[in-house]
C-alpha cells in the first residue's frame, strides 16, 4: 500500500528558479542585519549631530532591537494572515522607507519612533526568509540553501561596522 501511495505522488517543483529566489530574500534580510550593525558604529556621530548624550544615543538601537524582538515572536502569524509573500515585501518595502525616515529625523524621539518602525518591519524579514526558502526548495535541497543564509548572516556583522565607519567617516551618520 506504501508503495502505491509513493508512485501517485507527483514530483515536487518550484514554480520559480529557487536559487534566485534564495539570492533575492538574503539579500533583504543580509541589509536588515548589516543595518543593525552599522548603527553601532554610528552612534558618536548620531549623538554630536542631534546634540544628545551618547548614551541618549543608544535608544536609537534600544528601540530597533525591541521592536525586532517583539515582531519575531509573531512574523510568523503575521505571515499566515497576509501570505508570506505579501507579508515579506511589505516588510522590505516598509523597513525602506523606515530607512529613510531615520536618516532625515531632525531630533532624537523622530529617531526612536522611525527606527522602532524600521526594527518592527525589519523582524518580519529574517523567519519570514527562512520560510520562503523551506517553501522553495525540494527537501534534498534545503541544506545547500540554507548555506546561503549561513553566509549572509556571519558576513553582514563582520562588514557592518566596517562599512559603517567608513560611511559615518567619510559622508555622514545619515
Amino acid at each position: 500500500m506504501n508503495a502505491a501511495i509513493q508512485t501517485q505522488t507527483p514530483t515536487w517543483k518550484p514554480r520559480a528558479n529557487p536559487w534566485l529566489i534564495a539570492v533575492v530574500v538574503t539579500l533583504a534580510a543580509f541589509m536588515e542585519i548589516l543595518d543593525t550593525t552599522i548603527v553601532n558604529v554610528a552612534l558618536p556621530h548620531i549623538a554630536g549631530s542631534l546634540s544628545i548624550s551618547s548614551d541618549d544615543a543608544t535608544w536609537a538601537l534600544t528601540s530597533y532591537l525591541v521592536a525586532n524582538g517583539i515582531v519575531l515572536t509573531i512574523s510568523g502569524w503575521l505571515g499566515s494572515v497576509f501570505g508570506r509573500k505579501r507579508y515579506f515585501l511589505i516588510c522590505i518595502a516598509m523597513f525602506t522607507v523606515c530607512s529613510l525616515l531615520c536618516g532625515v529625523a531632525h531630533s532624537l524621539p523622530q529617531l526612536i519612533v522611525f527606527r522602532l518602525l524600521q526594527g518592527f518591519f525589519g523582524g518580519g524579514l529574517q523567519p519570514n526568509q527562512q520560510a520562503i526558502l523551506l517553501d522553495s526548495f525540494e527537501p534534498e535541497k534545503r541544506a545547500a540553501a540554507f548555506a546561503i543564509t549561513a553566509i549572509a548572516t556571519i558576513v553582514a556583522p563582520v562588514l557592518g561596522p566596517v562599512l559603517g565607519g567608513y560611511i559615518t567617516d567619510h559622508a555622514s551618520w545619515r
